[in-house]
């Protein structure tokens, strides 16, 4: 009787994960010889169908990091396989400059730290923001002036002891007076400029991770120079480098399926295709927008499912999922106990897939990433039966 804690062949980590919560074993049939009937070679070939039964656990299956994806149909030709990478989305990556030249006096954040919108990554002691503070209180100042001005001139002016052009000269004094110390309010807020007016605030405009930084305390920087990246690994888009032809096919909308460098899969849509090709590539850029979080420059394959495909019954999967057992092009489908190996008829190959001419449904779940270790739990289960 074949244990549950056995570990797989290869060496593969992935078997020991699965060996440590014992979750595999092989499905038989024993027979009761009081229970014998003519009927012996039928019975004989129900149990070799049995053998192709594994059960295992679903934590056995997260720990050997067997991804299972669900087939559909359509064939090689309803796949445009791509190379993509990740990228921030425009509102996913912030570059974070100096408002004003000075000496940096505060380091608040370093690489990799998290921070929220509106956080201060550091502060620069600066002459700039200085003048800036002292000309809006200046403002502020001759604004007060003004208005007292203006109201004065009105009273004067209803008691009939002033001529009316001294109240309208007054009205546009104290218009003056408030347009400048509101631009004086707007360039200490662009400037970020400290309660105390000797410095200027560098402050994260999103939320994230510093992705870079190239500032040192004490160094001199000057205006708009870059002192930090931030980065929302949530806000993160794919892009896609396809032929003419195929982009063509595609259409806003359209799924795609991301494989990640883990073996995992994830969802995604087309949300945009480069209308032009670029100069050293002659390929269009399809935009492909995935939820999650994702590392930026990150490089995966994309399996594009243009809405304008080919048509066609064949079922395509990955190589990784056709396994070869006892001289039998198998894949393993899983059931509500474990897998089960499928005999399947394969068709055409191209870039990593397989057509499923026969032996699969649409819908169906197979394993696809470490299928290779149900084949040799399941060819271990044969050997130590006999």
């Amino acid at each position: 009787m074949i244990t549950q804690d056995k570990r797989l062949l290869g060496g593969v980590a992935g078997a020991v994960l699965l060996a440590a919560v014992g979750g595999f074993s092989v499905a038989r049939c024993t027979a009761d010889p009081a229970a014998e009937t003519p009927n012996a070679e039928k019975a004989e070939e129900g149990a070799e169908a049995h053998t192709d039964n594994l059960a295992i656990t679903a934590e056995a299956i997260r720990a050997a990091e067997i991804a299972v994806e669900a087939v559909r149909a359509g064939g090689l030709g309803s796949e445009i396989l791509a190379q993509g990478t990740v990228t921030a989305t425009p509102t996913g990556e912030a570059i974070v400059t100096a408002r004003a030249g000075g000496a940096v006096t505060r380091v608040l954040k370093r690489l990799g730290d998290p921070v929220r919108a509106g956080e201060t990554l550091a502060i620069v002691q600066s002459r700039d923001a200085a003048q800036i503070a002292a000309d809006r209180t200046a403002a502020d100042a001759r604004s007060v002036l003004a208005q007292r001005t203006l109201a004065r001139e009105r009273h004067l002016y209803e008691q009939k002891v002033t001529a009316r052009a001294d109240y309208e000269q007054a009205q546009a004094e104290a218009a003056a007076a408030a347009a400048e110390a509101r631009r004086a309010q707007v360039a200490a807020g662009a400037a970020n400029v400290t309660r105390d007016g000797s410095g200027a605030i560098v402050a994260s405009p999103i939320s994230g991770r510093v992705t870079a930084e190239s500032v040192s305390l004490g160094a001199f920087v000057q205006p708009e120079t870059e002192l930090f990246r931030i980065a929302d690994p949530s806000k993160v888009q794919i892009e896609a480098a396809v032929g003419p032809i195929d982009a063509q096919r595609l259409a806003p909308g359209d799924r795609a399926i991301i494989e990640l460098p883990d073996g995992r899969t994830i969802e995604a849509r087309v949300r945009a295709v480069t209308p032009g090709l670029g100069g050293e590539t002659r390929s269009a850029t399809a935009v492909l927008d995935v939820t999650g979080s994702l590392q930026p420059g990150l490089a995966v394959r994309v399996r594009l499912l243009p809405s304008r495909g080919e048509v066609s019954d064949a079922i395509v999967i990955s190589e990784d999922a056709l396994q070869s057992l006892e001289g039998r092009d198998v894949v393993f489908v899983r059931t509500n106990q474990g897998f089960r190996a499928q005999k399947v008829t394969i068709g055409r190959r191209s870039a990593g897939r397989v057509e499923i001419v026969s032996g699969l449904k649409p819908g169906q779940m197979i394993a696809t990433q470490n299928a290779f270790l149900l084949k040799a739990e399941l060819g271990k289960g044969a050997g130590e039966e006999e």
